[in-house]
């Protein structure tokens, strides 16, 4: 069984309407090449939230670096003064 990394559940998640596709549009910050679409606003949100999920079981399955969240980028920053 694999462990989901606890980034996943600090990554920036949002839905915007998309008036193109005429429906709402999920996305992840982290992920900008994922997105989920669905008509309903929640659905689209827990759409992109499991295929970010299957997309960090992936990546861990091959070893692969999971990116860094945003809220956590900041503290990774060196600052010299």
């Amino acid at each position: 069984m694999i462990n989901i990394d606890p980034y996943m559940y600090k990554y920036m998640y949002k839905t915007i309407w998309s008036a193109a596709d005429q429906e709402f549009v999920g996305l992840c910050e982290e992920f900008p090449s994922l997105s989920y679409l669905d008509p309903d606003r929640q659905a689209a949100f827990v759409g992109i939230v499991a295929l970010v999920e299957f997309v960090v079981k992936d990546m861990q399955a091959n070893g692969e670096q999971l990116p860094v969240p945003i809220v956590d980028r900041n503290q990774q920053q060196v600052h010299i003064i």
